[in-house]
Formats: structure tokens, sequence, C-alpha cells
């Protein structure tokens, strides 16, 4: 996912309902609204794999997973985004069909167009959400996860897995083997790694 070109400035109410009619999805950033580009193969794999994993761990309990076409709110900072992947276990999130505002995990799955927003601007923003507990980011070029966790004295600490480990979710007390989420989307001509890098 990319932010590429500003389309229009709105207040958030004013972009819900336009947002509502477009056939492409936008991000809303402080008034400024954002085209969506498209993603290569492998993004949407990964954010299938993981989506498909958690939701088969959390069925039957109170935590919904969504994928990419439901909005993250983070009022705190005046931003709408569309996550590659969120769960919220929060029943007040039910009451909003348009978005959730209550997210314990979202993942990003990284780009060259977005990496740099993803791990800077877009963190920042996610930092303000209360309810976060774990930002996963998806390194395909270097299929790798790093997860963001929030401590008890609410530092976010970053836990780097690379080949062969599991990725661990604390905030859903789950643990993903990391060939799982990665599964199918090394592409071609792409350089693999087939050791963990020193951290």
């Amino acid at each position: 996912m990319a932010i590429p070109q500003t389309e229009t400035r709105f207040d958030a109410a004013a972009y819900l309902l336009w947002e509502e009619a477009q056939a492409e999805r936008h991000e809303y950033v402080a008034g400024e609204v954002f085209a969506m580009v498209g993603v290569r193969q492998s993004h949407n794999v990964a954010t299938l794999n993981l989506a498909t994993a958690l939701r088969q761990a959390l069925k039957g309990g109170p935590c919904r997973v969504f994928v990419e076409a439901v909005k993250a709110r983070v009022e705190a900072a005046n931003c709408f985004f569309y996550p590659d992947v969120l769960v919220t276990c929060d029943p007040r999130d039910r009451l909003t069909p348009d978005y959730v505002s209550h997210p314990l995990l979202v993942a990003e799955v990284l780009s060259e167009s977005t990496a740099a927003f993803d791990r800077g601007g877009k963190f920042a923003a996610y930092r303000k959400l209360d309810s976060l507990q774990d930002y996963v980011l998806i390194d395909l070029a270097a299929q790798r996860i790093e997860v963001f966790r929030r401590d008890a004295e609410n530092h976010w600490v970053l836990h780097d897995y690379g080949p062969g480990e599991t990725v661990e979710l604390a905030s859903l007390a789950l643990q993903l083997p990391l060939e799982q989420i990665l599964e199918d989307t090394a592409e071609e001509g792409a350089p693999q790694s087939t050791e963990s890098a020193p951290r």
C-alpha cells in the first residue's frame, strides 16, 4: 500500500462520506486524502497468510480479523488508515461499521514505496492508540518480520524474527511460524536468505 499524492482536503466526517462513494481506497491524514496504489502479488499473499492464520486461531472468540478494506481510525492523530491486517477484540468497534478505533494488533506488509512511512509517520500515529499492543511489519524483501510490542512501561520494544523462527504475537497469546506467514511470497529472481541474519 502507498500514499502517492494528495487528492483533496476534508474534515474527518466529510472524508467518511466522500470515501463511501469512491471506487478506489484513500487514506486520510490530518485533513489530506491520499489515493492508495495497487500491490504486488506477494504482498497480497502475505496479507492473506497472516489473516487466515489469525482468523483460524481466533474464531469462536470475541476478536475479529480484518484485511485491507477496513479502516483504522486514530482519532488522536486525526487519521484513517487501511492496515493490511488488523485485529480488534473490543466490543465498541462493533458499533462503528465504517472503521475500527480500538485495534489490538495492526500489521503492514512493507514495500519500497511505503516502508519509510510505515516505520515512521504511520507508526507514530498508531502509537497514539491506547489499545494497540502489537505493530507487525512484514518485510518480504528480507523475508523477516518485525513485531513492535508495547511493554508494561508503555515502551515499544522491537522483536525481530527470521527464517526458522516463531513469531510471537503476545497481545493475542499466539505463536506462528514465520514460514507460515511468508509462505509463497518469494518472488522470481529475488535473493532469499537461508539463515537468520545477525541481530
